[in-house]
């Protein structure tokens, strides 16, 4: 990054400012902690602080959300498939 990048970086109002690598790094693994990510994940997803780490929240929260999908819908083919070895006995 020159010079001239980092002053129009640091002229930027703080709610558009980029976030570094380390900052989503660290995002990503205080999102992971149980109960107390999820709390900061809602805090930050309707938050207006920060516009790019309100939309890495959104985003997180939305493969959050796939994720429990498919995990409800897997977990129901697997009970099925276990109600039904059960009925005929396989």
């Amino acid at each position: 990054m020159t010079n001239l990048e980092a002053q129009e970086i640091n002229n930027l109002p703080v709610k558009y400012q980029p976030l570094g690598m380390w900052s989503y790094f660290g995002y990503s693994i205080l999102f992971a902690i149980p109960f107390v990510g999820f709390i900061f994940l809602l805090a930050f997803s309707f938050s207006s602080s920060n516009v790019n780490r309100r939309n890495f929240a959104r985003s997180y929260f939305c493969v959050f959300i796939i994720l429990l999908v498919v995990v409800g819908i897997s977990a129901a083919i697997m009970s099925a498939m276990g109600l039904w070895s059960t009925i005929f006995n396989w």
